[in-house]
């Protein structure tokens, strides 16, 4: 049995390290290819050669999901910038830009009540359910973290944040929000926790060296002092920023302690370096010889979204987005300070499907975050650094052979222990039987995983034809049309915040896209790609 592991994020779109949908492509005469990561945002290739293709297949479709190897291998991810940033482009009246719709980061936006394990590490969940699309079934791998257990447990953290101070961040929203908020942080931090502050426009400046808060009220006072004291100026040097960020960082670098630069920005760099690999190389050396990891908070109604997504998962991190004070206290006053602490370093997956059993599978989204099957089990290989209380979950289009019966697939996790650095496993499977359910009759975080996937596929298609210059994965199975998805959002069991927002989001989508019902199955959508 081929070992299965799954993290990172379902059904929509990635942080580092992808592939063909997730899985490897191979060559022609059946070797590997170079599995490095594409670079974001490039869109998944689809998978060479291998078995007789289903009929759809023959019928001209070029685009092929199948993967001869059973194996689909992936960095564990849990950034949600790309739905956060497409709930505001909507909100203003805009379809987003299809290569900045990321599926899995759609899904990894609603926390799933998941088995939480006993100590650091991951608990696996395998299930799914049948589409519409006859034969066709989504498959969810959910993993999650035991969450904090309190404050006094977890180790100091030194903070290295990275503030744009340049001229469009003078925008309501952006860097008044950022100021509120961090010193609202601050107060809520522990006395042994450090903080730095560094700012950038056309050059870049330490404002406040590794500051300790301590028990007298003198370093929360400086901290606040700093903090107040930021005023937009000029124009936007992220390399700037980037390498007196984590210089400061290195310099105040605490033993025992989390270390991390944290960059709030709208990444739209247009002064020094502003390409991304050109960037990337300073948070990875960062990464591997001090283990400082970043984590990215975008902001602003025009954001460079692909480029803060690379450097977040160059530098082991993982990104947000905040469009209002709600998303801000969210993400600085809770998130931050209760996932400074890490359960799992260089997390990687890997699902193994039964050539017995299953003819195709796709993973949703992850388009950048593949990593070679061979090197699951490579401890030197990159993988997704993950704090308490996180749920990571990956969706997989899945096909049975016509009256298969047994074991499905089996999903693996790897990881590294945080302190020790030791390597640990834990698994989960899931058999054909499982499969039976409908999918509008599953379960609820199942249904909400599933229109979270479609939304983000719906997105990526509403785009009108010529105005993307790549060609974008294969539509999900059974994906419908935006009218029809936000009928499935109303009708969800619970209505929390997340889930109103969700269906506000698909209801503007609909609205700005004129949608109408879905296309025919196998008939060609305007940008040529074929529906299942």
């Amino acid at each position: 049995m081929l070992a299965m592991a799954v993290a990172g994020g379902l059904a929509l779109t990635a942080c580092s390290g992808g592939g063909s949908d997730g899985e490897r492509a191979t060559s022609d005469d059946g070797g590997k290819r170079d599995s490095a990561p594409l670079p974001a945002p490039a869109p998944a290739q689809p998978d060479g050669g291998g078995s007789a293709a289903p009929d759809e297949q023959r019928d001209g479709d070029d685009r092929r999901e199948f993967a001869p190897d059973y194996r689909s291998t992936f960095a564990l991810d849990v950034d949600t910038a790309s739905y956060g940033f497409a709930r505001r482009t909507l909100a203003e009246g805009r379809l987003p830009d299809p290569s900045t719709v990321r599926p899995e980061e759609f899904v990894n936006s609603f926390r799933q009540d998941y088995p939480r394990p006993d100590g650091d590490g991951f608990s696996v969940s395998v299930d799914g359910a049948r589409t519409d699309d006859d034969g066709w079934s989504l498959v969810r791998v959910g993993l999650a973290t035991r969450d904090e257990q309190g404050a006094t447990e977890r180790p100091p953290a030194a903070l290295t944040f990275v503030i744009d101070v340049s001229g469009s961040m003078a925008e309501p929203g952006r860097l008044d929000l950022a100021k509120q908020s961090l010193g609202l942080m601050t107060d809520r931090l522990r006395p042994d926790d450090s903080i730095a502050l560094v700012t950038f426009s056309d050059t870049a400046k330490q404002v406040l060296p590794m500051t300790r808060l301590g028990d007298t009220g003198d370093g929360r006072t400086r901290v606040q002092r700093a903090i107040e004291s930021l005023e937009p100026t000029q124009s936007t040097n992220l390399e700037a920023g980037i390498t007196t960020g984590y210089d400061t960082a290195v310099r105040g670098r605490k033993e025992g302690a989390t270390n991390r630069v944290v960059l709030l920005s709208d990444a739209l760099a247009n002064t020094g370096e502003t390409s991304a690999d050109g960037i990337l190389d300073r948070i990875s050396d960062a990464r591997r010889e001090h283990g400082i990891t970043l984590f990215g908070v975008g902001v602003g109604s025009d954001y460079g979204d692909a480029l803060m997504e690379r450097l977040a998962d160059k530098g082991d991190g993982h990104t947000t987005y905040v469009s209002n004070e709600d998303d801000a206290r969210e993400v600085f006053c809770e998130q931050l300070p209760a996932h400074i602490e890490l359960r799992a370093r260089d997390a990687k997956a890997q699902v193994s499907f039964d050539p017995e059993t299953v003819e195709q599978f796709r993973l949703i989204g992850y388009d950048n975050r593949a990593v070679a099957d061979d090197d699951f089990r490579d401890d030197s290989v990159d993988g997704g650094e993950i704090g308490p209380g996180h749920t990571v979950t990956a969706l997989y289009a899945v096909r049975a052979k016509p009256g298969a019966d047994g074991h499905l697939a089996t999903a693996n996790v790897r990881w590294l222990d945080p302190k020790s650095r030791a390597p640990h496993e834990e698994s989960g499977r899931i058999e054909t039987a499982d499969l039976d359910g409908s999918l509008r009759a599953a379960d609820e975080g199942l249904q909400v995983t599933a229109v979270a996937a479609y939304f983000a596929d719906g997105l990526r298609a509403a785009a009108p034809p010529g105005s993307v210059d790549r060609d974008l994965p294969a539509r999900v199975p059974a994906t419908p049309s935006l009218d029809e998805l936000s009928e499935r959002a109303h009708a969800l069991p619970t209505r929390t915040q997340q889930i109103r927002d969700l269906t506000s989001a698909i209801d503007d989508a609909a609205r700005l896209s004129g949608d109408s019902p879905h296309t025919p199955s196998g008939a060609p959508s305007p940008r040529g790609e074929v529906r299942y």
